[in-house]
């Protein structure tokens, strides 16, 4: 049936049910979800009908309002820190001739590829209170600064989200015109003014978005202060853990309260990002890019001990990880001397955790660039009002913290009409609504570079609008769908704060295996499930690379 005008009905659109079926994706996975979390948030044991009790709780009480200035203060320290770090390494790597800048660039992006509570164990192993470090410094007499707590956290976190400032900013300022530091020169203006009033103002969107990344990563977090914290430092995530699986917890009610906390800090954060770049946005030619300048002898020497120093300090988790996985033990401590023994330990656990690594992450992968293709092609070609919404669907995952999108899936999906906890079902699910957003956004910043005429060409050459997807337009956006789906890839390997709440014991991951052998003090297998995690990321990135051979970006 066509409409009065000869033009088909909505419904004959192949667009219009890709956009139905996507919307039906993120009602049935995370606005139905989220919004049975928030009404549980209004309930509580005792008290009947809808109430604040449990927000009344968290905020007269020390023991959980300490909580959120705790989340707070182990994201904004990072975040600063990360800006600090981040921003002058990704000046010397584009503006000088850096010794080995392609291997530090790799090293920095490896370290990223892991999960945080690895770094948090490493530095454990090395700072902690029977740690190498701390035991030998302490036959000197010297005491080192305790890991624990709020200083270790900000570090470790540091360390390790400082990357996504570094690679934001390094792509910002290779895209730069040349000629706007070039005028600022010749108005007699130094290198440290004109990078202060010309290159930084027009980097400051990229900063920021880096900045919000690091944020929100840190907000995110389980691991590194579940490890690090000890008995007297909660965060938010560690919160919602402990109220809903604690020894003495169980309250599923005041969890999903915090949930709702923590998701409203972030908003806020995202909301003053957004407010602030919208100030402060530039837009500029980029036909002449800046060039490297050549440095010779110590000056070189002393752009690059910088560039090594910070790329030391985030890598070495991996690399103490991997050579302690070596290392005899006597479960709860290493004792020296080099052993297979901890690999050979894992029996048959080790063949099951890798295989659910693989194969959640590959299952949850396919379906990734699936929906992204279509996703972010609906979202750049077919805006629409429809077009907008979903925009802003895919955007809701970025503000839902891993380990509240787990307990909305726990408070959703453990009873009728539809049971999924415990399966691997509900874990492949979290995945691909938690990691779509680095797909879409990646491949929605490539399609919007791309020119429609070559679309056009072929449709006006008879060739029908699916085929011409199918054959002209998803061929072109292939670097920008791999850019993120590497990511997507690598961070579903590394999950944990979401997945360690859906899993059971037959689907545990090397991640959650790994988390749980640290937490019971299990030295060695922790160690080694640990060094077999960094190695499989490593994989993972180098194949990327070099199958993409260097054309393809990350971030």
């Amino acid at each position: 049936m066509r409409r009065k005008n000869g033009a088909q009905p909505f419904y004959a659109d192949c667009w219009f049910w890709v956009k139905t079926i996507v919307f039906v994706i993120f009602l049935l996975f995370l606005i139905w979800p989220f919004s049975r979390m928030v009404v549980n948030a209004f309930h509580a044991d005792g008290e009947t009908g809808l109430t604040l009790y449990n927000f009344q709780r968290f905020l007269s009480r020390k023991y959980y309002y300490s909580a959120f200035w705790n989340s707070l203060g182990v994201s904004l320290v990072p975040t600063i820190l990360s800006v600090l770090v981040g921003v002058p390494m990704a000046y010397l790597m584009t503006r000088y001739n850096v010794w080995g800048k392609g291997l530090w660039h790799v090293l920095t992006v490896m370290s990223l590829m892991s999960p945080p509570f690895l770094g948090a164990y490493a530095w454990i192993m090395l700072f902690g209170r029977a740690g190498s470090v701390t035991t030998f410094l302490e036959q000197f007499g010297i005491t080192v600064p305790t890991i624990y707590g709020f200083g270790g956290v900000s570090i470790v976190l540091t360390l390790k989200l400082f990357p996504y400032v570094y690679m934001y900013t390094s792509g910002a300022m290779q895209s730069i015109d040349s000629s706007l530091e070039e005028c600022a020169e010749n108005l007699g203006s130094g290198k440290i003014r004109r990078f202060l009033t010309v290159t930084m103002p027009v980097v400051t969107p990229s900063i920021a978005a880096g900045a919000l990344m690091v944020f929100m990563s840190a907000l995110a977090d389980f691991g590194t202060p579940m490890l690090l914290g000890g008995s007297s430092f909660r965060t938010l995530p560690v919160l919602i853990y402990n109220e809903y699986f604690g020894e003495v917890g169980g309250n599923g009610n005041l969890a999903s309260a915090v949930s709702i906390i923590i998701v409203l800090l972030t908003l806020g954060m995202l909301l003053v990002q957004k407010l602030w770049v919208a100030r402060k946005n530039y837009v500029m030619s980029s036909m002449r890019p800046p060039q490297v300048v050549e440095v010779r002898g110590f000056k070189r020497f002393l752009v690059t001990l910088p560039v090594f120093l910070v790329t030391f300090f985030a890598f070495l988790p991996q690399l103490v990880v991997c050579v302690c996985s070596f290392q005899n033990t006597n479960y709860s401590s290493f004792t020296g001397g080099f052993t297979l023994d901890n690999y050979t330990g894992l029996g048959r656990s080790l063949f099951t955790n890798l295989k659910n690594t693989v194969v959640f992450s590959s299952v949850a992968i396919v379906i990734i660039v699936l929906i992204g293709i279509f996703l972010s092609y609906a979202i750049v070609r077919k805006k629409g009002k429809t077009g907008g919404a979903l925009d802003m669907l895919m955007m809701a995952p970025y503000v839902i913290p891993g380990s509240v999108l787990g307990l909305c899936y726990i408070v959703t999906f453990n009873q009728k009409p539809l049971i999924l906890t415990g399966t691997a079902a509900i874990i492949i699910i979290s995945y691909v609504i938690r990691k779509l957003p680095y797909t879409v956004r990646s491949s929605t910043a490539f399609l919007m570079q791309m020119d429609p005429s070559v679309e056009e060409a072929s449709i006006n050459l008879g060739v029908a609008p699916m085929k011409t997807f199918w054959k002209v337009t998803s061929r072109l956006m292939l670097p920008g769908v791999m850019s993120g789906a590497i990511l997507s890839w690598i961070t579903c390997i590394n999950e944990l704060s979401c997945s360690i709440m859906l899993s059971s014991g037959g689907n545990n991951t090397l991640t959650i295996a790994a988390y749980t052998s640290i937490v019971r003090n299990s030295v060695g297998s922790g160690a080694a499930l640990s060094a077999i995690l960094t190695v499989t990321s490593a994989l993972m990135l180098i194949i990327f690379m070099v199958v993409s051979k260097g054309k393809v970006k990350i971030i």
